[in-house]
């Protein structure tokens, strides 16, 4: 993970550990409602911060989710003709490397999930509000895309807005069908 490039400037590890930096910070502001600049954060967020807190998995958890989440890429990675880089079926390939190597079932479940948050569609909410990992893939969907903002521009970019309003609705549905 540590040798091969998520991005010209970042590693496939380095992403993880990004990753991982910006969901410690959403927890830490859903406790203390503090956080550093650079952040566009949704109403449902501060609106049903208990509940989120209440719902998320343990937090070494998801300490290992954030940063191995990706740990298959260096195998699946390919190279299209443009010489853009592509991960097909990542997140079921690092589930299984994950569980290959040992590692932990509740954390390899999460690892599977990983793009589910990202790929949601308004009828698939029902479905994904009945995992009980739903909370923890939101929440680390949101600092996903914030740890990714610097690829897109930063967080005032076309594709980050995109990536942005597309989990800003889903969480809104997902937080009304869990806690209201």
């Amino acid at each position: 993970m540590k040798d091969c490039q998520q991005t010209s400037v970042q590693s496939i590890y380095e992403h993880g550990v990004s990753v991982k930096i910006h969901v410690f910070q959403l927890i830490n502001y859903l406790k203390t409602l503090s956080i550093p600049d650079g952040w566009r954060l949704p109403e449902w967020l501060t609106q049903y911060r208990t509940q989120i807190l209440e719902s998320l998995c343990p937090l070494n958890i998801i300490e290992q989710y954030a940063i191995y989440h990706d740990c298959s890429k260096p195998y699946c990675r390919i190279v299209d003709d443009k010489g853009k880089q592509h991960f097909p079926n990542h997140a079921e390939m690092s589930y299984q490397l994950w569980l290959e190597i040992g590692g932990n079932k509740e954390v390899a479940s999460l690892i599977k999930m990983d793009m589910d948050i990202h790929l949601l569609k308004d009828i698939g909410v029902l479905d994904f509000c009945k995992k009980p990992q739903a909370i923890t893939l939101l929440l680390t969907g949101l600092a996903e895309i914030h740890s990714n903002s610097k690829m897109f521009g930063g967080i005032e970019s076309s594709s980050f807005k995109i990536k942005y309003k597309q989990i800003e609705r889903r969480g809104n549905a997902i937080c009304k069908r869990l806690f209201t």
